[in-house]
């Protein structure tokens, strides 16, 4: 069945369906209006923003480094400015979200629970590895104490011997991911970071949908989740990090297509594909003179070749990287501005002098309108200072050098 053909600017009618082309412009304009950046006024409660957020996106990768805020929380605070991180442990013990894995260690939408399904089940059966070996003992041991004490830490747990593993870790807390990961185990709160686990039974919403996806519905659940999200995507970003679930998002989209749910779009010769409902989002305005300061891990940058291909930024994150092989910093932070990714800031926190040291700021090349980019900067520095509950910042290097002087002059009012 063919799509009703819609009168658009850009359109083209190819083996009878319609393709929308958009050109680089309206791709970034979609895909960041998509992603809720730079954010727009927000009625309502702030931790509702926050749960919007998370649903929206589809999940917010959690991550341990702190020389900034970590980038769960830096992450929603880009998307909600009155973001506060008690909010997500409110959400978590009031069961509106839940951690597991996305592409990474998240947070998702309590909602989406039952399609975290599919991974916890190849896990339990053996289809996927876990990433320690099976230890039915200490399996037994941990999920007894659990059923019978109440939710308990890895700390919780005595060990004398030897540490083991990649990561050096007791055998109780092995046995609590490995738990954790095949479903049996929830995180139920946090305390100083730490997880805390308690039966899956427990920690689950009454009346909450848990019943097992079937294939096409994981794979179209995927599918519009990531296109909801981000605007605009292709088969390997959609499945990304995701074990074998390529060809069944590859038939997907197919089905999808020839229904009308699904839209071909060509940007800069490349296919992708997008809701259709998502291209209303072009006749909004972009609040392109905000500029926002984004996590490594914010879900816009997470996909290099993503990135290099639709905002021709070429993104890594460079604290993996030895030290003499880096070019812009341990922990870079990308700078959007003007519906571009226009810099990287590497950066991090003196927190007990409360001084947030700009180790390098490099700018794109080609980049135009260094001034009102520097302007913008100073305004978005004074809440992300805050934010980071810095009252200063030291600015060390630029790249390119010349453009040091120019930035110090505009910030001069909070540097020392």
């Amino acid at each position: 069945m063919g799509l009703p053909i819609v009168v658009r600017a850009g359109s083209l009618v190819i083996a009878g369906f319609m393709k929308e082309t958009l050109s680089i412009k309206q791709a970034r304009k979609l895909v960041l209006l998509s992603q809720g950046l730079p954010p727009t006024k927000q009625a309502g409660s702030a931790i509702a923003a926050t749960l919007s957020a998370i649903e929206q996106l589809g999940y917010i990768q959690i991550d341990t480094i702190s020389v900034v805020q970590r980038a769960h929380h830096h992450t929603l605070w880009n998307r909600n400015p009155r973001y506060k991180a008690s909010q997500l442990d409110q959400l978590l013990s009031d069961k509106q979200v839940f951690e597991y894995w996305s592409h990474a260690a998240a947070y998702l939408p309590m909602r989406d629970y039952r399609f975290s399904l599919p991974r916890k089940h190849a896990l339990a059966s053996g289809k996927q590895r876990h990433w320690y070996k099976c230890d039915k003992r200490m399996l037994d041991l941990v999920l007894r104490r659990i059923a019978k004490e109440g939710p308990l830490m890895a700390r919780d747990f005595e060990h004398t011997g030897k540490r083991i593993g990649e990561w050096k870790s007791k055998p109780a807390k092995q046995a609590l991911e490995y738990l954790f990961m095949q479903g049996e185990l929830m995180v139920a709160t946090r305390v100083n970071f730490h997880k805390v686990y308690d039966l899956t039974e427990r920690v689950l919403p009454a009346g909450l949908n848990t019943t097992f996806p079937a294939s096409e519905e994981y794979a179209r659940f995927l599918i519009a989740q990531y296109l909801r999200a981000n605007g605009l995507g292709q088969p390997a970003e959609i499945a990304y990090l995701r074990t074998e679930t390529k060809p069944l998002v590859t038939e997907a989209l197919a089905d999808m297509v020839s229904t009308g749910e699904l839209l071909q779009v060509g940007v800069a010769g490349k296919p992708y594909y997008a809701l259709p409902a998502s291209l209303d989002l072009l006749s909004k305005p972009l609040a392109r003179s905000k500029l926002k300061i984004l996590s490594p891990f914010d879900n816009l940058v997470i996909q290099r070749q993503r990135m290099k291909g639709l905002f021709g930024f070429d993104y890594l994150i460079e604290c993996y990287v030895p030290e003499p092989k880096r070019r812009y910093g341990y922990f870079s932070l990308p700078i959007l501005w003007d519906g571009k990714l226009v810099a990287r800031m590497d950066c991090r926190t003196d927190r007990s002098d409360s001084l947030l040291h700009l180790q390098h700021l490099a700018l794109e090349p080609g980049l135009s309108g260094t001034d009102a980019m520097f302007l913008a900067l100073r305004k978005e520095l004074q809440p992300f200072l805050q934010f980071n509950d810095c009252d200063a910042v030291r600015v060390h290097r630029t790249t390119p050098a010349s453009a040091k002087p120019e930035l110090q002059k505009l910030l001069n009012t909070f540097t020392r």
